[in-house]
């Protein structure tokens, strides 16, 4: 290796490994005085106003998701001191609603074992892990440990190993176990990581599974400290355009049944429909061993094809929060909103990245066998201010609402319907600027598809990837009612078609904000009725 480049390496992992109580207390000054300056926090260019966004700096994957008292906690992937990739830390932020959320000093640092990578939190219920205290039980967290001397050297592949944390204090301080690596990388697979952790009540025991390069491993322990290989799957089925990532495994229920099935997801980099990073799901059942994918749905993911969560580019590397309450029920969901194709060079100044909209995910036998339906939470109601009917409207042309209606759509919900359209129309939902910039989402009846149209949105030159086509997604549903339901917010655009049958994620750069919304119908007519939603902001 070139000595430079080692040197390099080794000053930046020094850094990354300083004296950690100081690192949390300048993490702790930064959260005290980005929330005095009312005036102007969050309220740089682009800021989303009502998703999670660091405070400053650098974030990609969404980690540890648990609910523990009351609380959501929000881990992610965080280097604090650049707005690009670096050494990785996980910062923590905590909501009551997953709608408001409170920063928190970050949690995991960088240490003598590597960079903390992606992974998972439990609550350890009943303190198999021997971790409680005072007969409280335990916050675990079980993450990858990434090794950078060993990434840097082509002649290491054993550099990423999977490692335990746990707090006794609702998570607002951590304890790595002194018995790290949990999970070593005995057979030296290159891509070796992400785990994320479920309890299995069948088999009495807890399930890791994780990404080894193009497949998935699953782990089986009595106390999340001893781990023993349960299978391999995944070689044969799905999208294999590139690494396979942040995979979690999960017990479900097909609505309006008592069918238990288990829910499968993995991230792919690239390879997702729109090119760069995606998300794709599989259902089947896990007897405590193995999973094993249903029959029909096998025949939909043959190696090579996938079924995607999010078919928009800016929806990656989601897992959903551990320990819902049973009253509740709800599989909770949250992506890092953006693609790895440009997410280093997006124009942003402060900071980089952020999450998308929380989604419950539920499960549906349709007759094209089992779906996964995503659906925004309804927590997000909250934010709902002024509103405006659009009812039973013939729509050709464009149809004005900012203006006509007197409503403020910078932030904004739009939830409409669309019957007796013409068998060539497109139509959907426009946002526009002054400057002629234009944001279209919506539904194009010719090819049954929905799209997503970002390629006169604004700044794009950062990167030839990100504006260089229109985004299309299948239409799953045929009943012959449209349904859109989008969420805009600052520099993003989630649409969820048809009860979430499909749904699509974009971000977006206008040189300034897009204050004006309207409908339009190109090639026919279309009926048209629903409602438009001021949202405010959360910070």
């Amino acid at each position: 290796m070139n000595r430079f480049i080692l040197l390099i390496l080794m000053l930046i992992t020094l850094n990354a490994c300083k004296n950690e109580v100081t690192q949390k207390e300048e993490t702790a000054k930064v959260v005290a005085v980005t929330t005095t300056n009312k005036s102007d926090y969050y309220q740089e260019a682009y800021r989303p106003q009502f998703h999670f966004s660091p405070a400053a700096n650098w974030m990609n994957d969404p980690n540890g998701m648990v609910f523990f008292d009351d609380e959501y906690h929000l881990f992610y992937q965080y280097y604090p001191d650049s707005t690009v990739w670096g050494p990785m830390h996980w910062g923590h932020a905590v909501s009551k609603d997953m709608v408001s959320w409170e920063h928190l000093p970050i949690a995991l640092y960088p240490d003598e074992l590597g960079y903390i990578f992606s992974g998972s939190a439990v609550v350890d219920w009943n303190n198999t892990s021997g971790f409680g205290k005072d007969g409280q039980p335990p916050l675990i967290a079980i993450f990858t440990h990434h090794e950078p001397k060993g990434a840097a050297d082509e002649n290491i592949n054993d550099y990423q190993y999977q490692s335990i944390a746990y707090s006794n204090d609702k998570g607002r301080t951590w304890t790595k176990y002194e018995g790290n690596p949990v999970v070593p990388n005995i057979n030296k697979i290159k891509d070796f990581r992400d785990p994320k952790v479920v309890w299995n009540e069948d088999s009495k025991q807890w399930v890791m599974v994780f990404a080894a390069y193009d497949h998935l491993k699953f782990y089986g322990s009595p106390n999340l400290k001893d781990w023993t290989h349960l299978s391999d799957w995944g070689h044969q089925y799905g999208a294999h355009g590139g690494v396979w990532e942040c995979p979690e495994l999960y017990p479900t229920t097909v609505e309006g049944t008592g069918e238990k099935k288990w829910g499968l997801i993995v991230s792919l980099n690239p390879g997702s429909p729109n090119s760069g990073s995606g998300t794709q799901y599989f259902v089947g059942d896990f007897d405590g061993k193995n999973f094993k994918l249903d029959p029909q749905f096998a025949k939909d993911v043959p190696k090579g094809k996938g079924l995607w969560l999010d078919y928009g580019r800016d929806n990656y590397a989601g897992v959903t929060f551990s320990d819902i309450p049973k009253e509740d029920g709800r599989r909770l969901f949250m992506g890092w909103m953006s693609n790895w194709d440009y997410a280093q060079v997006v124009p942003t100044e402060k900071w980089r990245s952020a999450a998308t909209i929380p989604r419950s995910m539920i499960l549906k036998k349709t007759k094209d066998g089992y779906r996964v339906y995503s659906q925004p939470i309804k927590e997000l109601e909250k934010l709902r201010g002024k509103s405006a009917n659009i009812t039973g409207t013939s729509l050709t042309g464009t149809l004005e609402i900012s203006k006509n209606k007197g409503i403020n759509t910078t932030l904004s919900e739009v939830i409409l319907t669309a019957e007796n359209h013409t068998a060539n129309s497109k139509f959907g939902v426009a946002i526009t600027n002054s400057k002629g910039e234009i944001y279209r989402i919506g539904y194009d009846a010719a090819k049954n598809q929905y799209f997503s149209d970002r390629t006169k949105a604004g700044k794009s030159a950062f990167s030839e990837k990100f504006a260089a086509s229109i985004h299309p997604a299948p239409r799953l549903s045929t009943d012959k009612t449209i349904k859109l339901h989008v969420f805009f917010d600052a520099a993003s655009a989630e649409l969820f078609a048809d009860d979430g049958a499909t749904v699509m994620t974009d971000i977006f750069f206008p040189t300034e904000d897009f204050n004006q919304l309207s409908l339009f119908s190109e090639g026919g007519e279309v009926q048209v009725k629903g409602k438009i939603y001021e949202l405010n902001d959360v910070w």
